[in-house]
């Protein structure tokens, strides 16, 4: 392989939020951080000259989005997914969740309901509230060790104030990569009832041999009307700390709309960094990316052959796509509470605690695996030292 995946680079003091604010956010210092969703490798070598570049000149100004920019964009979703992009769909945001929260604002009014498909992505739950919207939930159902929408759970919880779905696509943290004919009576029952989906599908580049991403906008022009779409490179090639997204609308006046809360509350200027980076990972980064999943897909068969030998309680539910992976603890016979004091207080290692996750959460830990076999081991071999 032409990139070193195993390389071992020392994040701490770089104020790295997984490294160096473990103890603000898991309450525990000095563990080994295999929680929040960025991965421990260097962006591709295209993507930092990029920025070496622009850097270089030494003059940060406001900047903009060229042409190439968005040619970029369009290529990218046209080669890895399928889908024609017009270049009047698109706009920005300064990340997904900042995007989501325009949405949240622009869509809908105090008071209305925004459905989510828990255990799902922990922002979900706050931009609703924090927003004065409700939240109604269409919790997820585990099948075989596989989870599914609860269509029949969904239709039941409608009435006129519910106004958006909120979708996650693939699924963080539960690793779904939704089928076509999933997304297809999803969006049937989203457009039947006049519902604005909000999809993120921030981890739509990392899939798995044998499954496929399928926009959710690009199965139908009726869904595709209903439908805005928030893609980003930051989970996909590790630049999360550059804040910039893509926001994809076919519809032009819920993208006029958009734009003009989006104006409003000044947020329609880019990262200078992030705009450039942008670019060069959607023209140059696809080799870094294909390698990277070859390297992921080989951490993931690690691990699981490590469970089935040495933790066979510990259920790896397998992951579709991304790079998160959904454990089931709830063998173990521990309480959440117990699960949690185990791993921070005595293996030392931090995961994402399933319950911030919402309904269906308990029980559950979300591991990090982006990151060198040798952390990836040692990780393992700390949760073996207290459940084995």
């Amino acid at each position: 392989m032409k990139y070193n995946f195993d390389e071992e680079i020392g994040r701490r003091g770089t104020n790295s939020i997984k490294w160096d604010f473990t103890d603000k956010f898991l309450g525990a210092k000095d563990v080994l951080p295999m929680w929040v969703a960025d991965m421990d490798f260097k962006a591709p070598a295209p993507v930092i000259n990029a920025i070496k570049r622009r850097a270089k000149h030494g003059i940060y100004g406001y900047t903009g989005r060229s042409e190439s920019y968005y040619d970029a964009i369009i290529n990218w979703m046209k080669i890895r997914h399928n889908w024609e992009i017009n270049r009047n769909w698109l706009t920005d945001s300064p990340g997904v969740v900042a995007g989501l929260s325009i949405a949240i604002l622009t869509f809908t009014k105090p008071g209305d309901k925004i459905v989510i498909q828990p255990p799902v992505y922990t922002p979900f739950f706050d931009i609703i509230r924090e927003n004065g919207r409700q939240i109604v939930v269409n919790e997820l159902k585990l099948q075989n060790g596989r989870y599914v929408m609860d269509f029949n759970d969904l239709k039941s919880k409608i009435d006129s104030r519910t106004k958006m779905l909120i979708l996650c696509s693939p699924h963080n943290p539960v690793g779904r990569v939704w089928t076509e004919d999933e997304l297809n009576e999803l969006g049937k029952i989203c457009a039947k009832n006049d519902i604005i989906i909000l999809s993120d599908e921030i981890h739509s580049d990392i899939i798995y041999d044998d499954y496929r991403h399928f926009p959710i906008a690009s199965i139908s022009e009726e869904i595709a009307e209903e439908t805005i779409t928030f893609i980003a490179p930051s989970k996909t090639f590790n630049i999360a700390g550059l804040l910039n997204s893509a926001v994809i609308i076919p519809n032009k006046k819920l993208y006029d709309d958009f734009e003009n809360i989006k104006y409003a509350l000044g947020m329609h200027l880019g990262n200078t960094f992030g705009i450039e980076a942008t670019e060069a990972c959607y023209k140059y980064g696809e080799e870094w990316l294909e390698q990277l999943i070859c390297y992921l897909e080989e951490n993931l068969s690690y691990m699981k052959d490590y469970f089935d030998r040495n933790l066979p309680k510990i259920k790896v539910i397998v992951p579709e796509g991304t790079y998160l992976v959904w454990l089931d603890f709830r063998e173990t016979g521990y309480s959440a509470d117990k699960i949690n004091t185990l791993l921070k207080e005595r293996a030392r290692i931090g995961l994402n605690d399933g319950r911030v996750y919402g309904p269906g959460g308990k029980g559950f830990e979300r591991i990090n695996i982006g990151c060198p076999r040798s952390m990836l081991k040692e990780g393992l071999e700390r949760i073996k030292s207290v459940f084995g």
